[in-house]
């Protein structure tokens, strides 16, 4: 077997990608439900039902937006990786593992946001696939699977944009000790921050 035939095209895991993404997405909204409500039904009974919904709401429009960040992150990493070996493969899924872990953890902390444990699984969930995207940039760079045309300053700015989300999310487990309910704000300073590494 040559050398060549190691190497897979990047855009069949790009299609991969897209596919995990879209489907992780979809299921976000699977963790809100309507309630089965006795009849008659009263608008105050409705209104009460929708602020008992906000922290689930306030966790699904959390984890959708930082699902997109997730992916456009990898898309523009990949707009530059043009080689895939068989690590770098392995690195991506399990990222996409990760990743497709996002509806269960978004469901814990929908169900038990107020309890550190909950928060705590989110924010490893968060961190994992922070880690792994800055590892499968890091190693695509290293061995020089990249496009011509990268610079180093684009590989240097893609380093430092892929340590945000482990920041925050050590930031975020961090809130935990202190208020388990409102240490999810802390990934509401991501896409502030990452204008800076554009």
């Amino acid at each position: 077997m040559t050398r060549k035939s190691h190497w897979e095209n990047s855009k069949r895991i790009e299609t991969l990608v897209d596919g995990i993404f879209a489907i992780a997405m979809t299921l976000l909204v699977l963790n809100l439900s309507v309630p089965q409500l006795t009849s008659p039904v009263q608008d105050a009974t409705i209104h009460s039902f929708l602020i008992d919904l906000i922290p689930k709401l306030f966790t699904y429009a959390l984890s959708f937006i930082l699902l997109a960040i997730f992916w456009k992150v990898n898309h523009s990493q990949f707009y530059y990786i043009k080689r895939v070996n068989t690590p770098l493969l392995w690195i991506t899924i399990i990222w996409l593992l990760f990743v497709a872990l996002v509806p269960f953890s978004t469901s814990l902390t929908g169900e038990y946001g107020d309890l550190q444990s909950a928060q705590i699984f989110f924010d490893i969930n968060m961190l994992g696939i922070g880690l792994l995207s800055a590892l499968s940039w890091y190693y695509a760079t290293e061995k020089k699977f990249t496009v011509n045309e990268v610079t180093d300053e684009d590989v240097h700015r893609i380093r430092k944009r892929n340590l945000l989300l482990p920041a925050a999310s050590l930031l975020a487990i961090g809130l935990t000790f202190i208020s388990p309910s409102w240490s999810s704000l802390a990934y509401m300073s991501i896409p502030f921050i990452e204008r800076i590494f554009k």
